[in-house]
This record gives structure tokens, sequence and C-alpha cells, in this order.
């Protein structure tokens, strides 16, 4: 299909009108900029924005750019490289917008990296039980407060393990709220591209971004997607180039001071040995004990949209190898949505009940081992 032309934005240079710019307008220091795409879809295209040189976009940005006025939320269309492709003001200083100068900075972010600065936040105190844990956590904290302290001494590569649902992914994003540094959550899966040469690139630009606004902390959930023990597995080429750019990283033949990586894994004993042996402090996170989940289920009881009106220390024997994710997705969610289904104002322990039936048939009908 040949391409549709939308009317390319015409932004002549103003350059020497610069100075003819009336005082009430405000001249802008910096521009963050989304790329969002086309205003119509008209082809299979997908574009990917990337930028290989900070300093050459800019130039590229001011000079079709400059002279336009602009605040958060407005749009801005290429009219060279991808005609009529939208980018959008993420926000601006002064945060009120402005007009748009040849002093004016250009930066210009992804989804994944509007995703890392805006995680949840979640402090210490959100996390029930996992004392030992939060005790080891502390190092990185110190670290990410007071790195002169610690030199060459520093904690870079750290290891969370144990059953699914237990918590890893809560305290990183409680670390990174304790600590007020970015955090880069990403799953494995993620790093590995459509082509070979693009898991390397991504992994090279994960830290690249890392290093620019370190202090930081790096997460990598399911480490094992990518790390398996090649006698799991036949490595892929895609994937092993992903491994090896990784262990460079962590190696720290790149100077990455002030940038902590946290893998997180399901199965430690399952991950190939020379990912394992580049992290220096392996912390263990357990299935919640008896108190704790009780804990867990008043802490959730007080969220819930329709108040429980059953004993829910009558459950904490019943609910016994849950993880704090199962009580809530696999035990309270359920209840709830029976509850609501049925029109009630409340949850009792008929729907409690019921959703631990289903539970157990499916325990002694499935080895839930193999999901581990």
């Amino acid at each position: 299909m040949n391409r549709i032309n939308l009317g390319t934005i015409k932004i002549k240079s103003l350059v020497s009108e610069t100075a003819k710019i009336s005082d009430k307008v405000i001249a802008l220091k910096y521009v963050i900029i989304k790329p969002v795409g086309f205003p119509i879809k008209i082809n299979s295209e997908n574009f990917k924005v990337t930028i290989e040189d900070p300093t050459l976009f800019n130039v590229y940005a001011r000079e079709q750019w400059e002279g336009e006025t602009v605040k958060e939320g407005d749009y801005l269309f290429d009219n060279t490289i991808i005609p009529d492709y939208a980018f959008k003001v993420v926000s601006t200083y002064p945060a009120d917008g402005g007009i748009i100068t040849r002093d004016t900075l250009f930066k210009i972010i992804t989804d994944r990296e509007m995703g890392s600065r805006s995680f949840k936040k979640a402090r210490f105190k959100d996390i029930i039980g996992q004392e030992h844990a939060k005790k080891k956590c502390r190092i990185i904290i110190k670290y990410l407060k007071q790195p002169e302290l610690f030199g060459e001494w520093a904690p870079k590569n750290i290891l969370f393990y144990g059953p699914p649902g237990t918590g890893k992914t809560l305290m990183a994003r409680a670390l990174a709220t304790e600590t007020d540094v970015p955090l880069y959550l990403i799953k494995a899966t993620e790093l590995i591209g459509e082509h070979v040469g693009d898991g390397a690139k991504q992994i090279e630009q994960l830290y690249s971004r890392a290093l620019e606004n370190k202090p930081c902390i790096v997460f990598i959930d399911e480490l094992d997607a990518i790390a398996l023990s090649r006698q799991y597995q036949s490595l892929r080429g895609d994937v092993s180039e992903v491994v090896n750019a990784l262990l460079t990283e962590l190696d720290g033949i790149h100077d990455n001071d002030g940038v902590v990586t946290i893998g997180a894994t399901n199965n430690p004993e399952m991950l190939d040995s020379a990912i394992r042996s580049r992290f220096e402090e392996e912390i263990k996170f357990e299935l919640p004990g008896d108190e704790e989940r009780l804990k867990i289920m008043e802490l959730y009881r007080k969220k819930m949209p329709l108040e429980i009106r059953a004993d829910l220390r009558k459950y904490v024997e019943k609910t016994k190898g849950m993880s704090g994710r199962d009580i809530k997705e696999k035990f309270l969610k359920p209840a709830l949505h029976r509850a609501i289904l049925e029109d009630k104002k409340y949850i009792d322990e008929k729907d409690l009940d019921a959703v631990l039936a289903e539970l157990n048939k499916f325990r002694r009908e499935t080895p839930l081992h193999l999901y581990r």
C-alpha cells in the first residue's frame, strides 16, 4: 500500500527571529518527549525509535522544532526522517511550557524508561515477614545512600531466590523507595530481541540508562528464563548473546559504580553456573509462616471492597503452603468474585470455603511441584 502523506508540518527556521521573541514567552531549557507513533495507522509498519547519539538528536530536534511553543501533553511531529511520526511532550522545564530555542535540550524516553521511573512505591513495613531478607538488604540501602563508605567493596550483584509470590519484586520496589533511587524493572524474557544482536544491544542500553541515572537499581526478574543451565536446555544463539552481554555488565568490565543489579529466580539451582557465580550475595525468600499468613489476610481484608464476615484465624492452617500472592490471587480474590456474582454485600465463610475446596481439588489432581 502506498503511504499516505498526512501533510508534513513545515517548520521554518526561526534562528534569525529568536531575538524578536517577546519577553513574555518563556524559553524552554528542557523538553522530554516520548515516541507515540502515527496519527493514523495506514500500514503494518512497526517503528521502534531509539537514539544512538543524544547530542546528534538534540541538533536534529532543534533544527526542526525551534520556535515551536509547547507544554506538557502537546505533540511534535517529525518532518524529515519519519514524516508525520508523533512525539508526545512528557514534561518541560519550566513546567508551564514555553518556546523551543537553539539552547533547548531534548531527551527522548521509551515506555520502558517511563515505567522504570513510575514503579509502584513500597516500604519495608509493607513486607510481611522475610526478616532475614530485610536484614540482608539493609546493606544495599546503606550503599545507595553512602557509596563513599564502600569503594571497591560495594554490593553490586545480588540474587533474590525463593518460591513465586514471596515478595522478591516487592522488596526491590521497597529498596528503591527507601533510598529514593530509580528502579529499572525488567523481565529477562524482554531482553531477547527479534534478531541476533538485539538482545546484547538492549542489555547495553539498559545499563547505559542506569549509569545516566545512578545511583539506581536494575532488577531482572525471571532470570532463569535466559540463564538456565545448559544441562536443561539447548542454548539458542540469541539467548547466548544476552547471557554474554549480561556477564560483561556483572563482571564490572564497564564502570557500573552506583548501579546495583538484583536478579530474581524461583530456581537458583537451575541457573547457569557462570551467571550464578557473578552474584556475590544470595538472599532467600521463604513462604510465610502461620502468623505471617494471618497478617497477610488481615492486610488484604482492609483493602477489599466488600467486608469479610469470617474469622480468618480459621484459615491459617488451611492456607499453609501458600505465598502472599497465592493468598491474594487464588484465595481472597475468587471469594470476592463469588460474592459479587451472587450480589452479596459481604464475603462469608461459605465463599472462602468454596474457594478452598476448588483449590484442594486442583492440588489433588495436579503435581504443583512441576510449576514451582
